[in-house]
C-alpha cells in the first residue's frame, strides 16, 4: 500500500523491451536505501516489484497486462519517473489510500496557472470518472490530490508549488498520457451499489415474508 506522497523522482538508466514486457533499471538515491530484494516500489503510481538493485539504482519487470493499461510503455532511457517505496507500518499515512494498481489513463488537455497553483485538467474513460467526486481523492502518475472539478469524461486538479517541485505532474504537457488511479473506497462502495439488487414487490410472497420472519 501506497499513500500517493513521492519521494524521489527517478530517471530510467535501462530498457529491456519484449513484446509486450518491460525490465526497467532506474537511476535512484534516496528509494534505494533500505531495499530488499521483492520490496514494492509504485513507478509513476504502478506498483512494481524490485527484482535486482544497489545504492543507486533498482530493477523491476512489467507485465503485459500493465503495459497495455499504464503510461509506462512510453518510457525511454533517461524518462523521468515519480517513486514512492511502499508504506512502512510505522510509517505516517500523509496521502490517501493507493494501492498501486492503476485503472487506466488520462490524457491532459489543459494546463494553467492560478496564482501560486497548476491547474491540470484531464481527459478520461467515463467509466473511471463515474468513480469519482469533487473534493474527492485520486492518484495521477502515483501523486495524491484532491479534485475540485469533475465532469462527464474529465477531472481538474490543483497542484501547490511543493507537488510540482517533488513531483513529474508539473512537467506534464498538452497529451501527454497519466496513470490514474481511483480512491480505493470509492471504488468499492461503487461496486457494492451495483451488486446490490432491490426487492421488487413481484418477489414479495407471504412464503418470502416468513422466510425472512415477517410472519
Amino acid at each position: 500500500m501506497f499513500t500517493g506522497i513521492i519521494e524521489e523522482i527517478g530517471s530510467i538508466r535501462q530498457i529491456k523491451r519484449g513484446g509486450q514486457t518491460l525490465a526497467l533499471m532506474i537511476n535512484a538515491k534516496l528509494v534505494t536505501g533500505d531495499l530488499k530484494l521483492g520490496d514494492s516500489i509504485a513507478v509513476n503510481g504502478v506498483c512494481l516489484t524490485v527484482t535486482q538493485f544497489s545504492s543507486t539504482n533498482f530493477t523491476v519487470d512489467v507485465m503485459p497486462i500493465t503495459f497495455q493499461s499504464t503510461n509506462l510503455a512510453q518510457l525511454r532511457s533517461g524518462s523521468q519517473v515519480n517513486l514512492e517505496r511502499a508504506l512502512a507500518a510505522n510509517g505516517r499515512f500523509g496521502g490517501h489510500i493507493v494501492s498501486g494498481h492503476v485503472d487506466g489513463v488520462a490524457c491532459v488537455i489543459a494546463k494553467s496557472n492560478l496564482e501560486n497553483a497548476l491547474i491540470l485538467k484531464v481527459k478520461l474513460p467515463a467509466e473511471l470518472a463515474a468513480q469519482c467526486i469533487t473534493k474527492g481523492s485520486i492518484a495521477l502518475d502515483g501523486t495524491s490530490l484532491t479534485l475540485f472539478e469533475v465532469g462527464v469524461d474529465y477531472l481538474s486538479v490543483s497542484l501547490i508549488p511543493h507537488t510540482q517541485k517533488m513531483s513529474l505532474l508539473g512537467q506534464k504537457n498538452i497529451g501527454d498520457l497519466i496513470n490514474v488511479e481511483c480512491d480505493l473506497l470509492a471504488k468499492q462502495m461503487r461496486q457494492a451499489l451495483e451488486q446490490s439488487q432491490p426487492v421488487h414487490s413481484s418477489r414479495i410472497s407471504a412464503n418470502f415474508l416468513q422466510q425472512h420472519g415477517y410472519l
